[in-house]
C-alpha cells in the first residue's frame, strides 16, 4: 500500500530538515514523498536538494497559498493513501507503518485521525493532543479536535472533493474533511500518537495573525452545513458541544488540568 505525503515549504528552513527526515526515516517502504516550495529564500531549497534522492517529486513554483500548494503536490500523487505534513511538523517513528496496517485491516474506513503532540521550537513536548470524533455538526460548532499531521485519507476521498479550497487560508484541512463527511465518506479515530504539531512565533496557529479570517471561514462553513446564519443560541451550543468533547475524551482534560496528568491518563 503506497502512501503519498505532500509537504509545502516556504521559508521554514529552521525546521524543514526535521520534517523531511521524519518522513524518509520511517520504517515503511511504500512512501511517495512530494515537496512543493513556493519560493523560499532562507536556504530551504538547498535542504530539499540535499534529500532529492529520497523525494519522488519536487515542485519549485509560486502558489496562491497553502491550499493551492497542496493541490499542486497531490496532482503528482499516485498512492492509495494521502496525507500532508507541514514543513515545521514531524511524523513520529513508525507512524506510516501503523497507518498502512490500519487501512488494510479496515477497508471500509476512508479517513483516519490519530493523536499527536504539541511541541515547541526545540522539539520539547508541550502537551499531548487527543483527536475527537468528527461529524459535520460537531465541526461547524468548533467542537472537534483535529490533528492534521496525524490524519490520513484514501485517494478517492480527496479526488471526489476536488482537493482543497484554494481561497481558504485558515482551515483548508478542516473544510476538505467536512466536504468528505458531506459526501458520505467514513471516518475513524485511532488512539495512537502519530505526529508532532509545532507551535512557534511564525506559525499560523502560534501567531494568531489570521484569527479574523478564520472566524469568517467558520461562519461560512456553518451556513453551508446548517443552512442558516449563526445566532445567539448557537453560542450556548458551542459550549455544550465542547463540554461533550471533553467528556468523551477525558484524557485530554486531565492532561491539561492535573499536574502529571500525562501519567494519570495511562490508567484511564
Amino acid at each position: 500500500m503506497k502512501i503519498s505525503i505532500v509537504t509545502i515549504s516556504y521559508n521554514q528552513g529552521q525546521f524543514l530538515e526535521r520534517a523531511i527526515r521524519s518522513v524518509i526515516e520511517q520504517d515503511y517502504n511504500g512512501i511517495e514523498y512530494i515537496i512543493v516550495d513556493a519560493g523560499s529564500t532562507d536556504g530551504s531549497r538547498e535542504i530539499i536538494e540535499k534529500y532529492r534522492d529520497h523525494i519522488a517529486h519536487i515542485i519549485f513554483e509560486p502558489d496562491e497559498g497553502p491550499a493551492d500548494g497542496l493541490n499542486k503536490g497531490f496532482k503528482y500523487a499516485s498512492g492509495e493513501i494521502f496525507a500532508f505534513l507541514n514543513a515545521d511538523d514531524t511524523f513520529l517513528p513508525g507512524a506510516l507503518h501503523t497507518v498502512a496496517k490500519f487501512f488494510m485491516v479496515n477497508p471500509d474506513i476512508d479517513l483516519v485521525m490519530g493523536n499527536g503532540y504539541k511541541i515547541n521550537e526545540k522539539d520539547e513536548v508541550i502537551c499531548p493532543i487527543y483527536v475527537t470524533p468528527f461529524t459535520k455538526k460537531l465541526y461547524v460548532y468548533r467542537a472537534v479536535t483535529i490533528v492534521q499531521q496525524a490524519t490520513f485519507f484514501r485517494r478517492e476521498a480527496y479526488q471526489l472533493n476536488d482537493g482543497f479550497n484554494p481561497s481558504n487560508y485558515t482551515c483548508w484541512d478542516g473544510e476538505l474533511f467536512l466536504q468528505m463527511a458531506k459526501n458520505g465518506f467514513k471516518f475513524a479515530c485511532m488512539n495512537k500518537f502519530l505526529a508532532n504539531f509545532r507551535i512557534h512565533t511564525h506559525s499560523i496557529s502560534g501567531s494568531g495573525k489570521l484569527e479574523k479570517e478564520y472566524l469568517q471561514d467558520c461562519k461560512r462553513l456553518f451556513k453551508e452545513v446548517m443552512n442558516r446564519e449563526e445566532n445567539i443560541f448557537d453560542h450556548f451550543l458551542h459550549g455544550y458541544y465542547r463540554l461533550w468533547k471533553w467528556i468523551i475524551v477525558p484524557q485530554a482534560i486531565i492532561t491539561k488540568l492535573v499536574p502529571n496528568g500525562d501519567k494519570l491518563k495511562k490508567s484511564l
